[in-house]
Parts: structure tokens; C-alpha cells; sequence
């Protein structure tokens, strides 16, 4: 996502995050952020990346870092005529930005293997290409696919959706499945992370169903729902409504867990 922005929508989102955009342009960039869950998610680590360059300017400084800086200096001083407390004050600045920007890093990338909610959304809309699990269990509940053993439920007796096909990916390193069901024209995917559960995304409109919570999110221009289940992520997105995506999310296949 960061690729794909330009250099001044870039600089008016940190704006946005640091509370120094102009007050002219606050309310067109927070409507485009409230149109693009990735966008949220980018505001939100953004925004987490400026409390932990606060907060490093809060924090003292380790005295290890101290000795550090002050050998530094004092080589700049004699090699380039320098006063020292100017250096020292130059090679703490230039510590706390290569620490503070090393932070603002992970959190905008997400973290080495850190997959989002908008990348599993994204992967339910891709094409199929493995055939669809048949039903399996004695009720006939569940699908006979699982990821990390949380399976694929059967929505074809709950629902009339019947999964059609079904696609293995990785995305930013970890394995991410989705099953494809249709009805009625209509393509609906299910898809499920390994690993923990992922970030949950900022901005989203939080729904409790027995004692579990659901979020719905715009998406492509529709609205994709997310929810854990068994600590794991899980989204449902396609052409549905919101209430049918939450009565498909929270059909009690499985007990889901905050």
C-alpha cells in the first residue's frame, strides 16, 4: 500500500497521524481513509509508530547509548573542528531518528510476516484453483478442509451457499486458504490465516454475537466481515449484506473466541 501512494499523500497521512495536517485538508483525508480498510490500517500503525518516537524522546538515555554518543563526539570534534556539546546534541538527534525510524518501519510494513485483514480480504476474491471439499462429518456440518484444524464450514445446508472451489496462498509468509461458495449468481469467500489472530482493524463497525465480535469493514465496494475463530483470523467477503455476512460468520460451527 505504501507503494502505491504518492509522496504527498504520504506526508498528509503522517500528517493525519501526528496531528499536524492542515485543518483545509483533515476532512477529504480522513474521508479516503475511512473508504479504504488498508488505509485505516496504515493510519493506525502510523499512529503507533509517533507514541514510540514520543516516547523515545520521553525515555532517558541508556548509559550505554551515552558512552557511545560521546565517543562519537569527541572524534567529530577534533576531526572536524566542531564544538562538543553541538555534536553531542547532533549524534543523540541522529540516534533517536535512526531507532525512531526504525520503529515507524515495522509498523508500517506490519512487521516481518504480518499479513492484514485487507490481504486476507483481498485473497477471497481471487480466482479458485483447486476443486471444492466435499461435505464431511456426521451431520455434514463442516467441509473436509481445515486450516490448523479449524475447518471450512458447510453453508449449503445452513444457508444454500455451496463451495465451489477453493485456493491455497501465503501471504507476507504465512498460509492463508479460502473456500468459494455461490448462490444465486452471488460468490461469496471464506477465508482463514494461520497463525494468531491478526491486527484488528481500526475504524470497523463491531458486532457481538454471543459473546464474540464480529467487524464489518468497506472493501472493494462491498463490505467484508472479520472475526477469530479458535485465535485464528477468519473474513467473509462478497455479495452479500452485512446482516447475511454476520449471520453466515457467526452460524456456531464452532464456538468462536474473542
Amino acid at each position: 500500500m505504501v507503494g502505491r501512494l504518492s509522496s504527498q499523500e504520504m506526508a498528509e497521512l503522517c500528517g493525519l497521524a501526528d496531528g499536524t495536517l492542515p485543518a483545509e485538508r483533515r476532512d477529504e483525508v480522513e474521508t479516503r481513509v475511512a473508504a479504504s480498510p488498508e488505509l485505516q490500517e496504515l493510519l493506525e500503525r502510523q499512529r503507533r509508530a509517533v507514541l514510540a518516537a514520543q516516547t523515545l524522546e520521553a525515555d532517558e538515555v541508556p548509559e550505554a547509548l551515552q558512552a557511545n554518543v560521546d565517543a562519537r563526539a569527541r572524534t567529530l570534534a577534533v576531526t572536524r573542528g566542531r564544538p562538543r556539546r553541538r555534536v553531542v546534541r547532533l549524534a543523540l538527534a541522529g540516534a533517536a531518528a535512526v531507532v525512531a525510524a526504525a520503529v515507524a518501519a515495522v509498523f508500517l510494513s506490519g512487521g516481518p510476516g504480518a499479513p492484514t485483514v485487507a490481504d486476507a480480504a483481498r485473497l477471497g476474491t481471487q480466482p479458485t484453483t483447486e476443486p471444492a471439499p466435499p461435505p464431511t462429518g456426521e451431520a455434514g456440518t463442516k467441509l473436509a478442509l481445515a486450516v490448523e484444524g479449524i475447518p471450512f464450514p458447510n453453508l449449503t445446508r445452513f444457508a444454500g451457499w455451496r463451495a465451489v472451489g477453493a485456493r491455497h496462498a501465503r501471504i507476507d509468509g504465512r498460509d492463508a486458504t479460502v473456500v468459494v461458495y455461490r448462490k444465486d449468481g452471488r460468490r461469496l469467500g471464506y477465508v482463514i490465516v494461520g497463525g494468531a489472530g491478526l491486527p484488528r482493524p481500526s475504524g470497523a463497525q463491531a458486532t457481538v454475537i454471543r459473546r464474540a465480535e464480529y467487524q464489518s469493514l468497506p472493501f472493494n465496494n462491498g463490505i467484508a466481515v472479520t472475526w477469530r475463530r479458535g485465535g485464528h483470523t477468519c473474513v467473509l467477503i462478497g455479495r452479500a449484506t452485512r446482516r447475511e455476512l454476520l449471520r453466515l460468520a457467526s452460524w456456531p460451527l464452532t464456538p468462536p473466541r474473542r
